[in-house]
This record gives C-alpha cells, sequence and structure tokens, in this order.
C-alpha cells in the first residue's frame, strides 16, 4: 500500500473507523459485501489522510492482474513479430486492451513446454491470454482448453470448441483475389500459399479454386505450392514455379510481404509485373500501397482484428460470454495485377 503522508497504513483506517482491516480493505476495493454507508465512511477517513491503496496489492486482493498475454510460438520460418500484418495486430491489441484498463504482456510458449499456462494464469501474472493461431501449435490451444483458462484465438474458426475466436473471410478473400485476375484476362494462375493445413490458408486455397472452377478454368496441381510465411520462402516458390510453367500469368500469394518478394523475384527473371505476370497479395499492410508497382491486395483489417480480440477477451474475463467474430475481405485494386 502507499502511504502518502509516510504513516498511515490500513490498521490506522480501521482503528479511527472501528472496523477490522479485512472491512477497509473490501471498502476501499468496492466489495458488495461492505454497506454503502460503512464504504463512503471508510473512505472519507481515507481522504483525510491521503491514503491510497497500492495498485499491486489492490489486484492481487481483487484476484486479477490486468495483463493480458500474447502467446505465440516463433521460429526462423515463422517470424511472428517481424510480420508486418502480426504487428498490426498488435498495435491495434494493444491500443485497444490499454483503454480497457489492460496491460499486454508478449510471451513465447515452446512446444517443449508443458507448464506455461500455469506459470504465467495459475501463478496470477496474467488474467487471460490471446493466441495468434498461425503462430502457434495446436497443442497450445488443447493446452487451454484443458486448463480452463480464458483466451481468445485470432485466424481460427472453431466449429465445436467453447472459446472465443476473431478471423478474417479467407476463403471469400481467395476468390476475389482470383476472380480479379481471370477478369483481366489471367489464365494460369498461381497460388503461392504459406503452411499448408493452416485454417487461413486452407481456407485462402479453397477460394482460389472455387473461383477457377466456376470460371470453367483449370485447378492445376503444379500451379499450387506451399512453404512457409516468409518472404524467401515466396520467392523460392515463384521461381520454381517460372521453372515448371514458363505460362504463368497470374500469382494470388498468401500475405502481402511474401507478394512483394514474388514481384522481386519476377524482375529477376525478367518477367513484367503486372505485364507479364499479375499479383495479388492479402492484408493490405501499410506499405503494400508503397512498393513498386503498388500491391493489388486483399486488405483485411490488422488492427481492427486487434481491437476486436481485447474485447472478446476482456467480455469473456468479464461475463464469461465467447464470442466468434470475422472481420470481412475487401479487394484493394492498384498496379500490380
Amino acid at each position: 500500500m502507499v502511504r502518502m503522508n509516510g504513516t498511515d497504513t490500513i490498521a490506522d483506517i480501521a482503528l479511527e473507523a472501528g472496523v477490522s482491516k479485512s472491512t477497509v480493505s473490501r471498502a476501499l476495493n468496492d466489495s458488495p459485501l461492505i454497506s454503502v454507508a460503512t464504504k463512503e465512511r471508510i473512505r472519507t477517513i481515507a481522504r483525510e489522510r491521503r491514503f491510497e491503496m497500492h495498485e499491486p496489492a489492490r489486484r492481487l486482493s481483487l484476484g486479477q492482474s490486468k495483463v493480458i498475454a500474447l502467446v505465440t510460438h516463433e521460429t526462423p520460418s515463422d517470424p511472428t513479430l517481424t510480420d508486418a500484418f502480426m504487428l498490426e495486430i498488435i498495435s491495434g491489441l494493444s491500443t485497444a486492451l490499454h483503454t480497457a484498463g489492460y496491460d499486454l504482456l508478449l510471451i513465447q510458449a515452446s512446444l517443449a513446454d508443458s507448464d506455461w499456462v500455469n506459470r504465467y494464469h495459475g501463478s496470477g501474472r496474467v488474467d487471460g491470454f490471446v493466441v495468434l493461431g498461425s503462430h502457434c501449435a495446436k497443442r497450445h490451444l488443447k493446452t487451454l482448453v484443458a486448463s480452463g483458462t480464458p483466451f481468445v484465438v485470432w485466424g481460427v474458426e472453431p466449429a465445436q470448441q467453447n472459446y472465443g475466436s476473431v478471423s478474417g473471410d479467407n476463403f471469400t478473400g481467395g476468390k476475389l483475389a482470383t476472380e480479379h485476375m481471370i477478369r483481366a484476362g489471367r489464365r494460369h494462375i498461381a497460388f503461392v500459399g504459406a503452411k499448408a493445413g493452416e485454417a487461413e490458408v486452407d481456407e485462402r486455397y479453397r477460394g482460389y479454386a472455387a473461383a477457377l472452377q466456376e470460371a470453367g478454368l483449370e485447378v492445376a496441381p503444379e500451379r499450387v505450392v506451399f512453404g512457409d510465411w516468409s518472404p524467401t520462402s515466396a520467392a523460392a516458390s515463384i521461381g520454381a514455379l517460372l521453372d515448371t510453367d514458363p505460362q504463368l500469368d497470374g500469382a494470388f500469394v498468401s500475405s502481402d510481404m511474401m507478394a512483394i518478394a514474388a514481384i522481386e523475384l519476377l524482375r529477376s527473371r525478367g518477367r513484367r509485373v503486372p505485364e507479364d505476370v499479375a499479383v495479388v497479395g492479402y492484408d493490405d499492410v501499410a506499405i503494400a500501397e508503397h512498393c513498386d508497382p503498388p500491391l493489388t491486395t486483399i486488405r483485411q483489417s490488422g488492427r481492427l482484428a486487434g481491437r476486436l480480440l481485447a474485447e472478446s477477451v476482456v467480455q469473456t474475463l468479464g461475463s464469461g460470454a465467447v464470442a466468434k467474430v470475422s472481420i470481412p475481405a475487401e479487394l484493394v485494386v492498384r498496379r500490380s495485377a
């Protein structure tokens, strides 16, 4: 506790008010167990003595840390903290949590660590978790579900699971991107994916395939490649596609940063963008409109996603309610396609 005049404590206030120390603590924490009249009398004495509860002590007494942990599982091929879209999510999350009176703690949970939930939540260090689905293993989600800990996930739409999520409309995004290139006359369109088996990537592929099929075009397996979320992986994938399919005239790429790397590789191989090969990215991160050529992409707002994640986890903590929210996908046409 803070003793603003250097001497007063809860015991001093309790003595003057003629109540126990626990009653003073409950009154200052606005406990419903204490009558309004008693609360007002104790608060008046506290104000006169210039007494304030020490914030960590107050939170401990309430059983709250007012901290939310963002969980990542970072590997060299899965660079969460250098991914432009993920940084936008983190920015929106941090701002919204601050507004709600929470701090954000970034943690990394390795696959070999079986005690991380208890170490952070069981110890009272955090009240709940936000999980970046595409950057965490399914094992992390299973651990959280089994523990009963409050959490919300980005990028996953759980069909049966009773936990909150915020996700993008990845199927619609993939379809919009591919349809745009088909309308422009492209017929040999590749899909450059990140990790196969991830919900976001698989849904974007489904949208891509649906657009081709509806246009009467073949979904050619040799034009579908998967790697990881890194620009290096995207460049290697485009290079391999050019080697096997010289007729390639379009590419739908899983993220903007991957798409920018793909454009650089195409240029190094003598291909013009968009004259020879059209390229569409995903996310519409800030740099997308400033690259050369400005990138045609699918917009999903990272800052909006972060704000919704914050609101969802705070709602879960307050009421136990679980929300499943999807943010829209929008085609942004610039000059790369």
